[in-house]
C-alpha cells in the first residue's frame, strides 16, 4: 500500500483538507462526465473527505468509495448524504468486481504511484473493478508545464482562520529528478507548533500514461487540457484522461 501523507492521517490536517481542496470545477467535470456516460454504479479510488463522492450518489447512483485513510474515512462518514455511500477502507485492491460504469481517481491522486508496478497494479484493479466498455476517468499534471516551479513560500503563502486558530501554510521544493517531484508542506498554528508535510509525486507524461492504459486492458477515448474540456497541447497543466476499458 503507498504510504500515506500526513496531510492524510493528522486529524486537524484532514478537517482542514476541504478549505485547500474547496469544490470546483473539476466536481462539475467529473458530475457532467458521469451523468454523460448514464453511470449507474461508480468507484471512486481515493476519495480524501468525500466531497464529490457524495454528490455523485446523491441522484441515486450506487456509489462505492474506497481510500486507505481512516481519518479520511471518518470524516466523510460524519458528512450530510454519506450514508448513499458504500465506504471501504484500503488500496485499489479492496475494489472488488462490481462491474462499474465509471472508475474515478480525483485529486491527482495518480501521481501518488511512484513506482511503474504500483501503477500498473492500480491500473488493473481499476480494470477489474470496471464492467466491459466501462471508463476510467482521472487527471495528473501535466510534466512540461513545470508546475513544481511555484511551489515556494512566496507564490504558495496563505494565511487562514481556522476551528484550530490562525494557521500559515506554504511549500517548499525539495528535489526535482527521475519524473519524481519531493516537496514539503508547511503548517504554522498560532501555538508555535509548525507540522512539516513531506510529499513526493510521479509525474508521467502523456506517452507514459497512454502506454501503461493500453498494457493494461484500456482505450484512451480523450484527453483533454483543462476541465472545460479544452484540447491538451504541450503547455496545458493538467492531463484529464478518459479511458475506456476493451
Amino acid at each position: 500500500m503507498t504510504k500515506l501523507d500526513l496531510h492524510y492521517v493528522e486529524p486537524r490536517l484532514v478537517e482542514l483538507y476541504d478549505r485547500a481542496n474547496p469544490r470546483g470545477a473539476d466536481t462539475d467535470f467529473y458530475l457532467g462526465l458521469a451523468a454523460e456516460l448514464q453511470a449507474q454504479t461508480i468507484v471512486d479510488l481515493g476519495f480524501g473527505t468525500g466531497l464529490l463522492t457524495r454528490e455523485l450518489a446523491a441522484a441515486g447512483r450506487r456509489v462505492i468509495g474506497v481510500d486507505p485513510s481512516p481519518a479520511m474515512l471518518a470524516y466523510a462518514r460524519r458528512k450530510p448524504g454519506a450514508e448513499r455511500v458504500a465506504w471501504v477502507e484500503g488500496d485499489s485492491s479492496a475494489l472488488g468486481t462490481p462491474a462499474a460504469d465509471l472508475a474515478m481517481m480525483t485529486g491527482n491522486v495518480a501521481q501518488v504511484f511512484l513506482t511503474d508496478d504500483e501503477w500498473a497494479t492500480t491500473l488493473r484493479h481499476m480494470h477489474q473493478a470496471l464492467r466491459p466498455g466501462g471508463y476510467l476517468a482521472f487527471e495528473s499534471r501535466n510534466p512540461a508545464a513545470r508546475a513544481w516551479e511555484q511551489w515556494n513560500r512566496e507564490t504558495t503563502y496563505e494565511k487562514s482562520y481556522t476551528p484550530f486558530g490562525v494557521v500559515e501554510e506554504w511549500l517548499e521544493l525539495v528535489h526535482v529528478g527521475d519524473g519524481r517531484v519531493r516537496f514539503e508542506a508547511y503548517n504554522v498554528f498560532d501555538t508555535g507548533e509548525t507540522l512539516v508535510v513531506p510529499s513526493e509525486l510521479r509525474f508521467r507524461t502523456l506517452e507514459e500514461i497512454t502506454r501503461s492504459l493500453t498494457s493494461t486492458g484500456f482505450s484512451v477515448a480523450h484527453v483533454y487540457g483543462d476541465w472545460q474540456r479544452g484540447p491538451f497541447v504541450d503547455t496545458s497543466r493538467l492531463m484529464v484522461v478518459v479511458a475506456r476499458r476493451n
